[in-house]
C-alpha cells in the first residue's frame, strides 16, 4: 500500500484523537502538524508544531485533516485544495453555506477528495443498523427519533448546539434511512447566556416519508446519544454512546387481555441486543478516507453531503426563527 503523507492542522480537543489515528492506520504517515496556539495535549512528539496551514502546505503533504475552529475551515480548506491536497475537515463543513460551496467547488473543480468528519455515521451501532435495515429487517420505515443531550463543553464557542450537534443527527438520519430531508420545523432556546442557541428540536419528514424528530442541547445533567427508527417490524434503538444495538419486534403472540391489546396497537414482541465488531469510529472514518484517496471503495461523507447537512440546519434554525415549516 502507498504511504500517504498527512498534514493536522489543529491539535486541539479534536485533534489530538486525528494524530494518534493517523500514526496507527497503515497506509499513512503524519509528517507535520500546525496549530498557531501551540500544543497544549502534547501530541506532536517530534515533529515540529508550525505556526499555520501555509507551513503545513509546505512541508509536502498528499492529505491533510483540519480540526480547527469552523471559522477557519473556509480558509484553510481553499489553500489546501489550490495546493492540490485531499482534505479531511471536521463538522460542520463550514460556517456559512456560502462558504461551504466554495469548498465543494473548489475540491471538485481540482478533482480532489474531500470529507466531512460527521463521525458518528462510522459508530458500529449505526453501521449495524444501517445494513440490518437495508436487509430489510425492519420492513417499511416510519419514523427516526435521535436524542443528543448532555453539559454544555467549554470547548465550543464559535457555534451553537445546531450546528456543532444536530449536524450529527441530520447527516446520521438521512444515511440510514437513505433519503434526504423535505421538510423541518424547529424550536430553539438560549438558556446559558450565549449568543448561540444551546436548545433545538427539530422535526421534519424526509423525501420518503420518514417522520424525523431530533432533540439536542447542551442542558442536561446526563449524556445521552440514541438513535430510534420504527418501521413496521418494530424498532431499533441504536446507543451510539456505547455502541450498542437493540431491536424490539412488535409480536406474533396475540394478546387475550383487550384493554392492553387495544391501548399498544401492537404487541410487545422478542428483544434482541446483537453481538458484533465494535471498532473506534474515528479510525474507521480515517480508514475510509485513505481509501478514498487511494481510489479503493469507500464510504466517506462527501462535501456535498457535508453542505447537504449544513443547508437542513439552517433551514431548521430559519424555521425556528420564524415560526414557520420549512421546505428544504
Amino acid at each position: 500500500m502507498p504511504v500517504l503523507r498527512a498534514g493536522l492542522l489543529g491539535v486541539g480537543m479534536m485533534g489530538r484523537h486525528h494524530a494518534r489515528v493517523l500514526r496507527e492506520i497503515e497506509g499513512v504517515e503524519l509528517v507535520a502538524i500546525a496549530d498557531p496556539g501551540g500544543d497544549p495535549h502534547g501530541v506532536a512528539g517530534d515533529l515540529e508544531v508550525l505556526p499555520d496551514i501555509d507551513a503545513l502546505i509546505a512541508a509536502g503533504i498528499d492529505i491533510a485533516v483540519v480540526a480547527v475552529p469552523t471559522a477557519f475551515h473556509e480558509e484553510a480548506a481553499l489553500k489546501l485544495a489550490a495546493a492540490g491536497v485531499h482534505t479531511l475537515v471536521e463538522k460542520p463543513i463550514a460556517h456559512s453555506l456560502e462558504a461551504g460551496q466554495r469548498m465543494v467547488d473548489a475540491f471538485r473543480d481540482a478533482g480532489l477528495v474531500g470529507a466531512v468528519g460527521h463521525i458518528e455515521r462510522f459508530n458500529p451501532a449505526l453501521q449495524e443498523l444501517r445494513r440490518r435495515i437495508e436487509a430489510g429487517e425492519l420492513g417499511a420505515l416510519y419514523q427516526v427519533q435521535t436524542r443528543r443531550q448532555g453539559p454544555f463543553p467549554a470547548r465550543i464557542s464559535d457555534v451553537g448546539v445546531a450546528k456543532d450537534l444536530a449536524s450529527h443527527d441530520v447527516d446520521l438520519t438521512a444515511w440510514v434511512v437513505q433519503s434526504e430531508y423535505e421538510f423541518v420545523f424547529a424550536q430553539t432556546a438560549f438558556k446559558s447566556g450565549r449568543e448561540h442557541e444551546d436548545m433545538i428540536a427539530i422535526t421534519g419528514r424526509t423525501r420518503s416519508g420518514v417522520i424525523v424528530n431530533n432533540l439536542v442541547n447542551w442542558l442536561s445533567p446526563m449524556k445521552e446519544r440514541l438513535t430510534v427508527v420504527t418501521g413496521e417490524k418494530g424498532a431499533f434503538v441504536a446507543d451510539t454512546a456505547t455502541g450498542d444495538l437493540t431491536f424490539y419486534a412488535n409480536g406474533t403472540i396475540p394478546l387475550e387481555w383487550e384493554s392492553v391489546s387495544s391501548f399498544r396497537g401492537v404487541s410487545e414482541g422478542n428483544i434482541t441486543r446483537y453481538a458484533f465488531a465494535k471498532r473506534e469510529p474515528l479510525r474507521v472514518e480515517h480508514e475510509n478516507f485513505r481509501d478514498a484517496v487511494l481510489g479503493k471503495p469507500s464510504d466517506i461523507v462527501t462535501l456535498e453531503q457535508g453542505q447537504r447537512t449544513l443547508l437542513v440546519v439552517e433551514t431548521a434554525l430559519q424555521a425556528a426563527r420564524e415560526s414557520t415549516v420549512a421546505k428544504i
